[in-house]
């Protein structure tokens, strides 16, 4: 019988396979690729870019859950303002972007310009280790932090850069409420919304 993935509740202790498990995971997303530009380097950069964001602001202000091969960070609506990184973050990953840190600034003000107004929870990030991919990780921790989303009233907005992963989205009842292009010749992002749905059964 198929293994049963039961997404657990992720600590600070987790921040070294989680970071290692999201390089994995990113390593050809194409906004990752345009902050990260060197092949040799990127895998242990995104795992030191993932790590900060994790232990110095996911994991103090939102909803963090992993499986053995995966990671989901979510924010809740009222965690919205606090999980921002603050300036000794914004430091921590400007040393790891370098010469890419003002593309990445102005990425981040571009996201947020186009960002929903309106309370929401939001899909921070979503990722798993390509070698276990299709074995249902991601599926998991999606319903799982939708299932709280939902147990909230909430809707649920995310951005993705890969075009290949929207028809996933759309399978959990996501749809695509507007597409941008991140400035200095970045990827394109779809911001997708997904309103709360009620339990099966309800």
């Amino acid at each position: 019988m198929p293994k049963t993935i039961t997404p657990e509740t992720a600590t600070a202790a987790h921040a070294a396979p989680i970071s290692r498990t999201l390089a994995r995971a990113f390593v050809d997303d194409p906004m990752m690729l345009s902050f990260f530009t060197d092949d040799a380097t990127r895998e242990d950069s995104l795992a030191r870019y993932f790590s900060t964001l994790f232990t110095r602001q996911y994991v103090l202000h939102g909803l963090c859950e992993r499986t053995d091969a995966a990671a989901a960070f979510w924010v809740p609506a009222e965690a919205q303002e606090k999980a921002v990184p603050d300036a000794a973050t914004i430091e921590v990953l400007t040393g790891i972007l370098g010469e890419r840190a003002a593309q990445f600034g102005a990425a981040v003000e571009t996201a947020a310009h186009h960002a929903p107004q309106e309370p929401h929870w939001s899909l921070a990030l979503i990722g798993a280790d390509p070698e276990a991919r299709g074995q249902g990780h991601g599926s998991a921790l999606l319903r799982s932090g939708l299932a709280q989303a939902d147990a909230a009233g909430q809707p649920v907005y995310l951005e993705s850069s890969k075009p290949t992963n929207i028809p996933v989205y759309e399978h959990f009842g996501f749809r695509v409420r507007e597409e941008f292009d991140l400035p200095g010749g970045g990827p394109t992002l779809w911001g997708m919304w997904r309103e709360p749905q009620e339990a099966t059964g309800k």
